[in-house]
Parts: C-alpha cells; structure tokens; sequence
C-alpha cells in the first residue's frame, strides 16, 4: 500500500488486522497515523505501526481502536515536535501552523456512538482531510474552519494532535523521508 488511505474500508478484512479485528473496523488510529506521516513526507511500515498501537494498550491489542494520546505517543517517540490541543476555537491556529495534525473525535448517530480519528493538513486556504467518511475515495475538503466542520456535524470531545515536520532530532529506525528514498 503507497501514499495516503483515503478509506479505511477498503482495507480487505484479512489485510492489516488490529488485534483480533479488522483494520477496515477498528483502525482508524493507526490509518491517520500512516496518513500524518505522507504529509509529512515520512513512510514507515505498515505492519510494525500496527503492532506499535497494539501494543501501548496490552490488554486491549487494538481490539477496540487507538487511544485518543495514542497517535502523540507514537509521534513524539519518533522525536516530532507535537502540540495537543482541546479547545476547539484553538483548532484553526493550531492546525494552520502544524505541518500535518490528526484530529480524534466522538460522534452519534441514533443509538450508535463511536469516534473517529483523521489526519489533515491546511492548504493556507482550507482543511484537507484523509480517512475522514465511510465513502470516502480521496481527500476531503472540511472547509476553512475545523471548529465549524465538527459544529456542523455534531462531532464532540474531539482532540487535535499538531505536528511538526522538523523534527529536534532525526526520526527513530522505523520512519524514513521518503526524500531520501527518491
């Protein structure tokens, strides 16, 4: 698999398990991890971020989905400056100054409640955003406003992870700029 998962669902169900379920249900988290990381410039192996996440919960191995730290966990030990943000009317500043951001949130629909993480970036115009809807079959536009995009669509309890592309240090063994690779 090469460049951005637009949708997680089109993962085969046998392809990339996370814990004892399929990706394409329940691995959102590391899906906007590996996304985070094209816009960075970044690429890394798909199998060993999968056991990365399923690991940092023991009991859990991914079963139910990624922590919702998780994905600032995984970035920071790879030595990326990371800004954690909970106040969505700081969303917009964080994300337009970040070089690409995952955004976690909580949503409802009827009796059904889940939650969901994307990864974005801003184009100094609008959010772009990766993995965002079930149908999804490429980026996807969220508009100017992150705020306004999770108002609209009643997501709540969300999270921003805002990283940054120059790293302190260089990335740990599993990442590598693709740069490098050309």
């Amino acid at each position: 698999m090469s460049d951005f998962i637009y949708n997680q669902h089109d993962i085969p169900k046998e392809q990339y398990r996370y814990g004892l379920r399929a990706s394409a249900d329940v691995g959102c988290g590391w899906v906007a991890t590996w996304n985070a990381l094209q816009i960075l410039g970044y690429k890394t192996d798909i199998p060993a971020l999968i056991r990365y996440y399923e690991w940092q919960l023991p009991l859990i191995h991914g079963n139910t989905g990624t922590s919702f730290w998780g994905p600032a966990v995984c970035f920071r030990k790879w030595g990326f400056p990371v800004k954690i943000v909970v106040d969505t009317r700081r969303f917009d500043e964080a994300a337009g100054n970040a070089d690409a951001c995952i955004l976690f949130y909580h949503w409802r629909s009827k009796c059904r409640f889940g939650a969901h993480f994307v990864a974005l970036h801003h184009t100094g115009k609008d959010f772009i955003g990766y993995n965002t809807y079930r149908n999804s079959t490429g980026a996807d536009n969220y508009g100017g406003s992150l705020a306004e995009f999770l108002r609209k669509r009643k997501y709540f309890g969300a999270v921003l992870i805002a990283i940054d592309r120059n790293p302190a240090e260089p990335p740990c063994q599993n990442v590598e700029n693709s740069s490098e690779n050309l």
